[in-house]
């Protein structure tokens, strides 16, 4: 049996018809993989999860490909702040941003794309045991003085 423009899928026992997308293959979340449940983003028009119902508030959980590629990607900001042209060019998203953040922000795997040859940096240290701080993943807090990583930040 011939399947013209539908390929069948196996989801445990049943099966479930998945139509392809214009170019005749199966939509796939560029971050993840999954072809099920999928949206296009608003900034650069890639098929992504449709999960965002899946975070849970203050948890800071990474499992929703739809929540962090707009919230972690200059790809969106870029996007949501109507900045013109390419984000990889953007000299506006690049003043947005201390240097370090504009890496992780253009480089993280929440991006399509990233960034080549992003510029450097010296990473952030701890005023307190000078231990570096990587702000893309790790908690800290910011003083007039610096910056605490959570190791030595006393509430």
């Amino acid at each position: 049996m011939q399947l013209s423009r539908q390929k069948y899928l196996i989801m445990g026992k049943n099966m479930k018809k998945q139509k392809n997308d214009k170019n005749g293959s199966i939509p796939k979340c560029g971050l993840c993989g999954k072809t099920e449940n999928l949206t296009k983003t608003e900034c650069c028009d890639q098929w992504i999860c449709d999960d965002e119902d899946a975070y849970v508030a203050f948890s800071y959980a990474a499992n929703s490909c739809h929540r962090n590629h707009k919230r972690y990607t200059l790809c969106a900001y870029h996007h949501n702040e109507g900045h013109s042209g390419d984000w990889r060019t953007c000299q506006e998203c690049k003043d947005d941003f201390e240097t370090e953040d504009y890496v992780y922000y253009a480089t993280n795997d929440f991006n399509f794309d990233k960034l080549e040859n992003p510029p450097e940096f010296e990473p952030t240290r701890c005023i307190k045991c000078n231990e570096i701080i990587n702000r893309g993943y790790e908690g800290f807090t910011k003083s007039k003085d610096g910056y605490i990583c959570l190791k030595c930040f006393k509430i």
